[in-house]
């Protein structure tokens, strides 16, 4: 998981929750390639430093629609963190991230929670 590198006295907390992630459709995607999904993204996850200095936290629920190659098409904001700055993250990540390891039963989405803490 990305480990922040913050001059500061609070320490930080973030990452998804690989156990919580939800595949359609209805067909389950492996349990392996959700954990390969979640690290993906999780590599590309920062705080960020405004929603850190107004001490934002939160937990955005993103659904990632992944093409059979692996490319993120889009992503959409299923359930709000409570801060529009970390929902505004939520949203880049899976871009930014661009692409995951290819699901093994073709196109489909995943819903990720993404969890912002300060602790």
């Amino acid at each position: 998981m990305f480990k922040p590198n913050f001059k500061t006295a609070k320490t930080l907390a973030f990452g998804l929750v690989a156990a919580a992630c939800i595949a359609t459709p209805a067909y389950a995607e492996s349990a392996d390639w959700m954990k390969q999904v979640v690290r993906t993204i999780a590599s590309k996850q920062t705080y960020p430093k405004a929603a850190q200095a107004r001490g934002e936290q939160g937990t955005a629920k993103v659904k990632i629609y992944v093409a059979a190659s692996g490319a993120v098409e889009r992503a959409e904001l299923i359930a709000p963190s409570g801060s529009t700055t970390l929902d505004r993250e939520a949203l880049a990540l899976p871009s930014r991230t661009g692409s995951v390891p290819p699901p093994p039963g073709g196109a489909t989405s995943v819903t990720v929670p993404i969890t912002w803490k300060l602790l």
